[in-house]
């Protein structure tokens, strides 16, 4: 069955905060079906091996087959996951969020990332969601990030510019509370977008003293980006057996 969204008007959505098992569970759905499209929709077990993999996921987590069937149960209660009948063989799993949030395709691998890993800077956030749908730059990423935050989908955790750290809204409200007070975000101006233009860098190196911390910023989001790419190419490499 394809990853595509409903050809149908897009109705409101009807999205609301979830538990953590709940969250890593569609999160998987969604990540396997824009990778993994000839495995999907996935069995009990792939969703199980999913939840619990090392690579790409924050935080670990080994979750039990009854923790994944609960958490599916409640996941097909709120209408974010579908379960399909098998052929006889084993039932199988799939989601809704293009309704169920109300986004589109790329807009989907943003939140799949953000559900996988939690809060992430930009640079981050484009590398990780590019495995599954094409975003080229943190250019292409912002009016996406804009999106999504019109949407009520997604927060600022810290101020718009290079490093910007954002996160999903679909946390329980004391676990968002939590993560907002980590991060000291309680007067960061929510109507901010990220996509604003930046100052000329003459003007800006000379009326922000921030512009040297920028640069790390960024170089320190290309490194995250590199260690990524490496711990991805050495899981395909054991999964190749080279």
């Amino acid at each position: 069955m394809s990853d595509q969204p409903s050809a149908e008007p897009e109705p409101a959505a009807r999205w609301q905060p979830l538990q953590k098992n709940q969250r890593r569970v569609v999160g998987v759905l969604v990540e396997k079906a824009k990778t993994t499209p000839e495995n999907y929709p996935l069995t009990l077990n792939g969703l199980i091996n999913g939840s619990n993999q090392k690579s790409n996921r924050y935080p670990q987590m080994q979750l039990e087959e009854e923790q994944v069937e609960e958490a599916l149960d409640q996941l097909r209660a709120l209408g974010a996951v579908a379960l399909i009948e098998g052929d006889g063989r084993v039932d199988k799993h799939r989601h809704l969020l293009y309704d169920w949030l109300g986004v589109n395709k790329t807009e989907l691998a943003v939140m799949a990332e953000l559900l996988l890993r939690g809060a992430q800077t930009l640079g981050e956030l484009r590398g990780r969601a590019a495995r599954m749908e094409p975003i080229r730059d943190i250019g292409e990423l912002r009016p996406i990030i804009d999106s999504l935050r019109q949407k009520g989908l997604i927060i600022l955790l810290t101020p718009p510019g290079r490093g910007c750290v954002v996160t999903h809204s679909l946390y329980q409200e004391q676990e968002l509370a939590k993560l907002r007070a980590e991060y000291g975000n309680s007067k960061i101006d929510e109507s901010i977008p990220v996509a604003t233009s930046p100052l000329p860098r003459q003007k800006a190196i000379a009326t922000d003293g921030g512009a040297l911390q920028d640069l790390r910023n960024e170089v320190a989001e290309l490194r995250n980006e590199v260690g990524e790419l490496r711990s991805e190419l050495q899981d395909l490499n054991r999964q190749l057996g080279v």
